[in-house]
């Protein structure tokens, strides 16, 4: 089965010296296409850095990262960005939502970019997280939760091989937040996307394909 992210040895630590800090020590993973995978693991353990390292968001000191086959280690910025447009979509705690655009725009705004803009998919979409009735708002006139279903759409619609969600429902109720994270696997199975999901709720991870816990550095499967 072909791989959608794979992770060697990779090590990531914050400070030098005496006073450095490993948070990431000698990590390995492999994350079929079409599976998804739950990360758990106590605040502070180094959850968000490892999402933003299988981004290309952020530096780590030694291993490698392979996207849909694509070592990121040998990417320069231009080319990471591409690669980061084509085949990863986000989900992260901060909505990242552009303020000058309407939400049916922000909607659209990285499957336009990604090339596969499909108007009725993101229609279907909205309708489907709720938010259909909100397309001709600004991010400012949302509510938290609003905006990360709004996040979560965005990522969708561009029909991404990699999704990377950093506790995607953690702003919403837990009837809402089901629903989204259902519609989530559904069109990652429909599709064959990859699904690696940040949660600190153990209910939310017991429905991934598969489980990892990060913990001093290393990852280790829950029994």
């Amino acid at each position: 089965m072909t791989s959608a992210l794979i992770l060697e040895n990779l090590c990531k630590s914050f400070g030098s010296g005496a006073d450095a800090v490993q948070v990431l020590d000698h990590v390995a993973l492999d994350l079929p296409q079409g599976q998804s995978l739950a990360l758990t693991g106590d605040s502070g353990s180094g959850k968000s850095t490892l999402l933003h390292i299988c981004a290309g968001l952020e530096p780590f000191d030694r291993g490698k990262v392979v996207l849909a086959g694509h070592d990121i280690t040998q990417n320069d910025d231009a080319a990471g960005a591409a690669l980061r447009r084509d085949t990863i979509g986000l989900v992260f705690q901060q909505f990242n939502l552009i303020p000058s655009l309407t939400v049916a725009a922000n909607l659209a705004f990285q499957a336009r970019l990604a090339g596969r803009h499909d108007p009725d998919f993101t229609t279907e979409l909205a309708r489907r997280l709720g938010i259909a009735q909100l397309m001709s708002r600004y991010p400012e006139q949302l509510s938290g939760g609003q905006q990360q279903r709004v996040a979560i759409g965005r990522c969708l619609a561009a029909r991404p091989r990699l999704v990377l969600a950093d506790e995607p429902t953690g702003n919403l109720d837990e009837a809402t937040g089901d629903a989204v994270l259902d519609l989530m696997m559904e069109l990652a199975a429909q599709a064959g996307t990859a699904l690696l999901l940040v949660t600190h709720s153990t209910r939310l991870a017991q429905r991934c394909d598969s489980r990892v816990h990060l913990r001093a550095g290393k990852l280790q499967v829950p029994a």
